[in-house]
């Protein structure tokens, strides 16, 4: 999908486009499990996998079916597959998508662990935890829309991810519901333009015959990065407590700021707001007379 976007809008309403983009995630991931514990309470478990099987057909064919996404052909890339990772942009966007991914995983088990009361499983937590989580969604939702749009520059990552941190770092000082639904929704704030920064960087620095493959690494990371953040999270728990996993997502985090501050001379300059893939040019061979 972010592969096509570069030629269904101009250039100078990319930057926007992919910041609507990671807004809209922050709904899907308030509303869907919302909807998940609504039908699978009131009609059965089955019933829930076979809405969320719906939405994926139903949304998949309204994708397909597009026109206008129809009409964009994407050309074979000449290079072999893995080759794309020589792109520094592309090595530092699949590592921060890492570490980034890793920490919502681990705040998320910790959160839910804040709430779950004392020798009851993860099955048992409260709505406590389902509001945090949700401000936090909210948080990056009003980011997105607010800031998200802001051309990507040198900077912009590191001081995005600080943002985040600084909200996660805050969660350790009190696990009380307002303390922790205020500053993670402080910290959200950072994540959707995050996210949108990644995409912008990406295709400003990849001919498009080869976003295709540079996204589906950066999605390859972060889903990794998911069972990564889980796991250890489960670890930090069973030692440490709530407290634990938000330790071990501020750590995340923290690589992550490191990351960027390190690699700010790779990330490409937008501040006039046009993005456009890189010329799909070659060698050719010219025989001599």
């Amino acid at each position: 999908m972010r592969t096509l976007y570069p030629k269904l809008v101009p250039g100078n309403q990319l930057t926007a486009l992919f910041s609507l983009d990671a807004a809209a995630q922050e709904l899907i991931w308030v509303v869907g499990p919302v909807v998940a514990v609504l039908v699978s309470s009131q009609f059965g478990t089955v019933v829930g996998l076979c809405v969320a099987a719906a939405f994926m057909l139903l949304g998949g064919a309204w994708f397909i079916l597009s026109p206008s996404v129809g009409s964009v052909k994407i050309p074979r890339s000449r290079r072999g597959l893995g080759a794309i990772l020589r792109r520094p942009t592309v090595i530092i966007s699949t590592t921060i998508g890492f570490f980034f991914v890793a920490s919502f995983a681990a705040i998320e088990a910790g959160i839910v662990s804040a709430f779950t009361p004392a020798g009851e499983g993860a099955g048992h937590g409260s709505i406590e935890s389902g509001i945090v989580l949700a401000l936090f969604a909210g948080g990056s939702l009003v980011g997105g829309l607010l800031f998200g749009h802001r051309p990507l520059r040198p900077w912009s990552l590191l001081l995005r991810i600080s943002i985040v941190l600084i909200g996660t770092v805050l969660c350790l000082v009190s696990l009380n519901i307002w303390w922790l639904s205020a500053v993670l929704f402080l910290g959200g704030i950072g994540t959707a333009p995050t996210f949108a920064a990644v995409s912008s960087m990406v295709s400003s620095t990849v001919k498009f015959s080869e976003t295709a493959e540079a996204f589906g690494w950066i999605g390859t990371g972060q889903l990794v990065g998911v069972a990564v953040g889980s796991a250890f999270a489960g670890v930090a728990i069973d030692a440490a407590g709530a407290h634990g996993a938000i330790l071990v997502s501020a750590g995340l985090l923290l690589v992550c700021v490191i990351v960027a501050a390190c690699t700010m001379r790779w990330v490409p300059d937008l501040k006039d707001g046009h993005i456009e893939p890189l010329p799909e040019t070659g060698t050719l061979s010219i025989p001599l007379p």
